[in-house]
């Protein structure tokens, strides 16, 4: 018998894998609870979604959470992905460009692992080396796999390892966006992971990303209209409603404030690194780019293209903001990304935020961390907002020594001067 998933209509499952339905394959094939089908994610809609989507959506970025794709076995779940592959496509087929961000590379290699007598191997969070091999395992089948479901519906994919460090670089962030946009006008899906063979602080529980925030920055780099979070989670919940089962679910954010950003918790086990900081992080630079985002359960029925019609699915992301130029956009990436920090006065905050000036010493009060030049830094109120982020002209050492002098006192301090500029207005976006 085919492992399904029910809804108890007597009680709510706000998150979470479903419980298993106790009734009969025959019996489940029928038994609809809610907006989750029992057995198989049966399509509540026809083969054809219609053509009632958003009419400003027309570029979308798709993020699959690892528990979404995996089984707490190890392996793959092929009954979820392929009816996520049946909603891609169809989309795809109504011309909308579909850029896929897949978790489950270390868990599809754990599959592989247990098939050759190495049950554990990948399993453990302390063992990095042995979680790199099964993501290097994991990525071929998890492509492969990819690659069989998509050639059901007469379309091809293309496989992308890419870390947010190559999206840090301008230069590696206009490689990464030309390649992905020949391949969209190609009519190809990109299929992307971070690069977990490399990018050794997810696996090893070091920062919490999970392909999240390599989402939201993707969605930036692509000019995307919104990104999509699929995992376990319903949505933003006022509290974690595992435990709390009087939590409530947000089905609105129009700005990310304090209060909302405390929503949010981390991981609940070992198989994914994410959690709702993560996803909330993503939300800031999708936002701040001018990119919905969306987070929902990925066992809802139809749930891509009701997402797409506006329907109120999950949590939805609204950005207020404009489109930014290519390189605003990069910039503000930083939110998640940024070295480091420079702090301003009050006169500094008012000049950046209303008149478009570059970022000078004299408004210069202190830094957090250390960044090198060239690298993407905060800037940071006196009451410790981030207010925007920029390109550092100097490096930490050499903005702390210049902190509050007049630009024409600034080559009597440094060794080698870079212009007046500690941030240059071109290399300047403000979140506010």
């Amino acid at each position: 018998m085919p492992r399904v998933r029910r809804a108890d209509a007597s009680r709510s499952v706000p998150t979470g894998r479903l419980p298993l339905c106790e009734s009969t394959a025959a019996a489940c094939a029928l038994a609809v609870c809610g907006d989750i089908i029992c057995g198989m994610m049966v399509s509540r809609a026809s083969e054809d979604f219609g053509t009632s989507f958003k009419a400003e959506y027309k570029r979308i970025v798709l993020k699959l959470g690892t528990n979404l794709v995996t089984l707490e076995s190890g392996g793959l779940d092929e009954a979820t992905l392929s009816e996520l592959v049946r909603q891609v496509a169809q989309l795809r087929r109504h011309g909308l460009d579909m850029v896929l961000v897949s978790s489950g590379a270390v868990g599809a290699g754990a599959g592989v692992l247990a098939r050759i007598g190495h049950a554990d191997a990948g399993r453990d969070r302390r063992d990095l080396l042995s979680r790199q091999a099964a993501a290097a395992i994991g990525q071929v089948e998890l492509v492969s796999v990819y690659r069989r479901m998509f050639r059901e519906h007469d379309i091809d994919v293309a496989q992308a390892l890419i870390g947010r460090n190559d999206l840090n670089s301008r230069v590696g962030y206009l490689n990464v966006r030309n390649t992905l946009e020949r391949l969209l006008r190609w009519h190809v899906v990109p299929v992307i992971n971070e690069n977990d063979v490399i990018g050794a602080e997810d696996l090893a529980g070091v920062v919490y990303g999970d392909n999240d925030r390599l989402s939201a920055m993707l969605a930036n780099a692509l000019d995307a209209d919104l990104l999509v979070l699929l995992g376990e989670a319903r949505g933003l919940y006022t509290s974690d409603p595992a435990v709390d089962p009087g939590a409530k679910l947000i089905p609105e954010v129009e700005r990310l404030t304090e209060e909302v950003m405390a929503y949010a918790g981390g991981p609940r086990d070992d198989r994914g690194s994410g959690g709702m900081r993560s996803k909330l992080e993503a939300a800031e630079v999708a936002m701040a780019s001018g990119v919905d985002m969306v987070i929902a359960n990925g066992y809802t029925a139809d749930v891509l293209p009701r997402v797409l019609s506006g329907e109120h699915v999950g949590t939805r992301f609204v950005s207020s903001d404009a489109k930014r130029t290519g390189r605003k956009r990069w910039l503000l990436t930083g939110s998640t990304e940024a070295r480091g920090g420079i702090v301003v006065d009050d006169g500094a905050v008012t000049a950046l935020t209303h008149y478009g000036v570059s970022l000078l010493s004299a408004g210069v009060t202190g830094i957090v961390g250390e960044f090198d030049r060239g690298d993407i830094v905060s800037i940071i109120s006196p009451s410790g907002t981030r207010i925007g982020y920029g390109v550092a002209n100097y490096g930490a050492e050499d903005v702390e020594s210049v902190a509050g002098l007049r630009s024409n006192e600034m080559k009597d301090v440094l060794t080698s001067y870079n212009g007046s500029a500690v941030i240059h207005r071109d290399n300047l976006a403000m979140s506010e």
